[in-house]
């Protein structure tokens, strides 16, 4: 049997961190990581496991106090989780059968990592398409062999050697309200996001303003079915996109607010109006043509004349 260890890094999770404490109570060893909690984060954690380590908070360092979690766990395999989220006992038992049956396997020498598919609850509702599922995490992975690379915020997991995919889900406890969802990614993960396209070789254009966001909202909505979601998957798609035109809006910060003439935004951006109307008359097409399948066969219709295509 190889010990499994669970690594959990938390800031101010009070209400969410017993349940995800409970939902791992199978592990060999536990491991949290409170980076310095002003609630009663610490002390629930300490009621499970006696492996609490306190770190400085730092937002933008959420990966470094992954790493130093990691380093302290001292299981052959590490399952790292964020305190929002909980194992299934489905996955819980999937886990174990995966690991254990794997020392007598073959390809035991090569497979070093296991992707997770998780399902987000946001705004109270499992989101089931919009982008948001089946969302796999590679989480699951043996000691030694994998680490957060520590340069942004939310950088995944890097596995030296082969990963594969287990079948059963992580619970994740996504945004609960309007107000945390702009808080983390307006404020947190928007402008880290920026200075990542930056570093990246991203060359600035006025006309982003607009594809930014359209884009955004196109793909979630259209191309990856939100409609299928009811007015959460239509709340959603708009919520992403106002967080991709905010990821512009700390990228013209970074050009120093640099103006432009009013002849020169009609310029740069009438052609961009035109390419955006476009794409969206083709996903509004596409609904209409396969609204039966959609269930949307009716607004496609309605949006198709306002429209006038």
């Amino acid at each position: 049997m190889h010990k499994i260890s669970v690594v959990i890094s938390a800031f101010n999770e009070e209400k969410k961190i017993d349940s995800c404490l409970r939902s791992v109570k199978w592990a060999d060893e536990i491991v949290v990581v409170d980076n310095s909690s002003t609630d009663k984060t610490g002390e629930i954690a300490r009621k499970h496991t006696q492996h609490v380590y306190t770190q400085k908070n730092d937002p933008s360092a959420i990966d470094i106090q992954k790493n130093f979690g990691i380093e302290k766990a001292t299981g052959e395999w590490i399952l790292v989780l964020d305190a929002d989220e909980e194992v299934t006992p489905e996955l819980a038992e999937e886990i174990k059968t995966v690991i254990n049956s794997l020392s007598t396997e073959l390809r035991a020498e090569t497979v070093n990592g296991f992707w997770i598919p998780r399902k987000n609850i946001i705004f109270g509702k499992w989101m089931e398409h919009t982008g948001w599922y089946p969302d796999p995490q590679l989480r699951l992975f043996k000691k030694g062999k994998g680490k957060f690379k520590q340069e942004h915020v939310h950088e995944p997991l890097v596995v030296d050697g082969d990963t594969e995919h287990l079948k059963d889900h992580l619970l994740h406890h996504n945004y609960e309200n309007v107000s945390q969802f702009l808080s983390k990614s307006l404020l947190v993960y928007a402008p880290n996001e920026a200075e990542d396209l930056l570093a990246k070789g991203y060359i600035f254009t006025y006309k982003d303003i607009i594809r930014f966001p359209l884009k955004e909202f196109l793909s979630r909505y259209f191309a990856r079915e939100g409609y299928r979601d009811g007015f959460h998957g239509l709340a959603m798609s708009i919520l992403m996109g106002l967080y991709h035109l905010v990821i512009f809006m700390y990228l013209w910060e970074k050009k120093n607010f640099a103006q432009l003439s009013n002849e020169d935004v009609v310029e740069e951006l009438k052609d961009e109006w035109k390419n955006s109307k476009k794409d969206l008359m083709f996903w509004i097409s596409k609904i209409a043509v396969e609204g039966e399948k959609s269930g949307l066969k009716k607004i496609g219709l309605k949006l198709k004349r306002k429209f006038g295509v």
